[in-house]
């Protein structure tokens, strides 16, 4: 059996964090939705200041996984919450074990940092992942709809 492990994102490995962000665009139906490049990887994630964290999962020295989070706040908790926004395992990958080390990885950050919460959104329709998260004790919050404000339609409301 190989070993794998995990570790926290350098600049290195923009690339690779875009090729698994173009992979899970492929899973989530979505190939033409990916808008960034290299250099917004390396902006975003590695930049001082940069708001956003990214994991790599590696079997030997193989990536073949990763997650991004970032940290959001409760007003009720008066308290952070970690937020996944990625997590994706390739699909030969699956089933070793990687995105449970990865979510118990997550899951230890959160309490280290003491967030009140560790979130992250499912589509409706990936049974798998659903499963999965099911499988950990995570509940679903069906009551909760999100909307969102995106492209044109942001700036025009911006504009306003």
């Amino acid at each position: 059996m190989t070993d794998i492990i995990l570790r926290d994102a350098v600049p290195s490995d923009a690339a690779t964090i875009l090729h698994f962000i173009t992979e899970l665009a492929v899973y989530e139906k979505e190939p033409d939705a990916v808008k960034t490049d290299e250099q917004a990887i390396l902006k975003t994630l590695f930049s001082e200041g940069a708001t956003a964290h990214s994991v790599i999962c590696l079997e030997e020295d193989t990536p073949i996984g990763f997650a991004v989070y970032f940290y959001n706040y409760s007003t009720w908790l008066g308290k952070n919450g970690l937020y996944l926004e990625d997590l994706y395992v390739s699909p030969d990958s699956r089933g070793k074990g990687a995105g449970k080390l990865i979510m118990q990885h997550l899951a230890r950050q959160a309490i280290a940092k003491d967030c009140g919460r560790f979130e992250w959104v499912v589509l409706d329709w990936n049974q798998p992942a659903i499963d999965f998260y099911n499988s950990m004790g995570a509940e679903p919050q069906n009551e909760w709809v999100i909307y969102r404000l995106t492209g044109q339609a942001l700036i025009d409301f911006a504009e306003k």
